[in-house]
């Protein structure tokens, strides 16, 4: 149920909404000639679920809960979706108060430092950013590397990405937490995502580096570098990751919570 209110630009959010297969509502402004204008999208025009798009106007834009709520389905968990700027507060949004998840997206906001800020202020179990759930594969990868012996203590790290890219500060502060090393950051010019980690133990580097936007090299002392597909995760990847789960993300609450505050901003 994505909230796109205030944006000309919806056509991707609907068009990511039916890739995920889900039933959906998009609410945003409606045109100048009427109170509200509707749209009801099936079959082809939907992928395998269905979708209605609200255009409201005038006083209706203060009620869009009265306008959605008779449109569940009952006994369907909902979930809110804000691709880009969030209510500083989701629980607290009429939208929001209703849905057993709520997803942001703070790196398509306009600001997308004070909006995680804001974010966190407000922070609640159901609530949930993509910025985290784009770090789902390179998460696992590096656990999975760091599982494999010898499990020798991690004594520095560093990462590499683009500048003012909120998933790579989530992934700084995800490895200071559970590493409990500094972790340094090294900017790239034109990468568009996470283009390595780096961890020190005594044996030599650990490193996940993805050189391109498809594959990732993964390095281990005294062992050949390994190449695997790793593209970058869409819009589409990370909702239908979301969907999937709807309950609550423990480690996101510990980085959010813990984790951001033990990382230079």
């Amino acid at each position: 149920m994505p909230n796109t209110a205030h944006r000309d630009d919806t056509t991707d959010d609907v068009k990511a909404m039916e890739k995920t297969d889900n039933p959906a509502i998009d609410l945003t402004d409606g045109p100048a000639e009427s109170n509200l204008d509707a749209q009801v999208r099936f079959g082809a025009d939907a992928g395998a679920g269905e979708i209605i798009i609200l255009r409201p106007r005038g006083g209706l834009i203060n009620h869009p809960d009265t306008l959605v709520i008779p449109l569940l389905v009952p006994d369907v968990p909902v979930v809110a979706w804000w691709p880009t700027n969030p209510p500083s507060n989701p629980s607290k949004d009429l939208m929001g108060a209703m849905a057993r998840s709520r997803i942001t997206d703070a790196l398509h906001s306009n600001n997308p430092e004070a909006t995680i800020e804001r974010l966190r202020r407000n922070w609640t179990p159901e609530d949930i950013d993509l910025s985290w759930t784009r770090l789902t594969v390179w998460r696992a990868m590096l656990a999975s590397m760091l599982d494999q012996p010898p499990h020798l203590p991690i004594t520095a790290a560093k990462v590499t990405g683009p500048s003012e890219f909120l998933p790579m500060d989530l992934l700084c502060a995800w490895l200071r937490l559970k590493l409990g090393v500094p972790v340094d950051v090294e900017y790239v010019n034109d990468a568009k995502a996470v283009t390595g980690v780096y961890l020190t133990r005594a044996d030599g580097v650990v490193s996940l580096e993805r050189p391109d936007e498809e594959q990732a090299l993964i390095s281990m002392p005294g062992q050949a570098p390994q190449t695997i597909s790793v593209p970058v995760r869409t819009i589409e990847d990370c909702l239908t990751e979301e969907l999937r789960r709807i309950d609550p993300d423990e480690i996101y609450a510990e980085v959010i919570n813990e984790g951001w505050d033990l990382i230079r901003h």
